[in-house]
């Protein structure tokens, strides 16, 4: 039997086409103890998010099919996920790209390469009571 008070894991929905970062945050991630989605491409992640409503998206913004921008627009502007916050993890670090990132949507932006601490920390802000 689960116990009511017990909280449930928090989910993340892990947005990365290059295998090595996916592999990392799956890594790092799981040993935190959340639970993921994982997708390589930015359509394929506003199914993930509407069918499963995560509690957070770690979003790229280079993907192989449409943009990290795209995707966090479609995500704000659909009611079923809009709530969900989205930190931007990008190599997008030039003058600007910051304020972009974060006008297309996303709650978060974080350049890399990633301080994992830093990383965790981060993803920590939004799991605060």
């Amino acid at each position: 039997m689960v116990d009511a008070a017990t909280p449930r894991p928090k989910t993340i929905l892990i947005v990365e086409d290059n295998e090595l970062n996916m592999k990392l945050w799956n890594d790092i991630l799981e040993a935190q103890g959340y639970t993921l989605f994982k997708t390589a491409l930015g359509l394929e992640a506003v199914r993930i998010a509407s069918d499963n409503q995560p509690d957070l998206v770690l979003l790229d913004i280079q993907l192989p099919d449409i943009s990290g921008f795209e995707v966090a627009r479609r995500l704000k502007a659909d009611v079923a996920t809009q709530s969900i916050p989205i930190l931007a993890v990008t190599a997008f670090a030039m003058r600007g790209d910051r304020e972009r990132v974060l006008e297309s949507g996303c709650d978060g932006y974080i350049a890399k390469p990633v301080n994992i601490v830093e990383l965790l920390r981060t993803i920590e802000t939004y799991f605060a009571p």
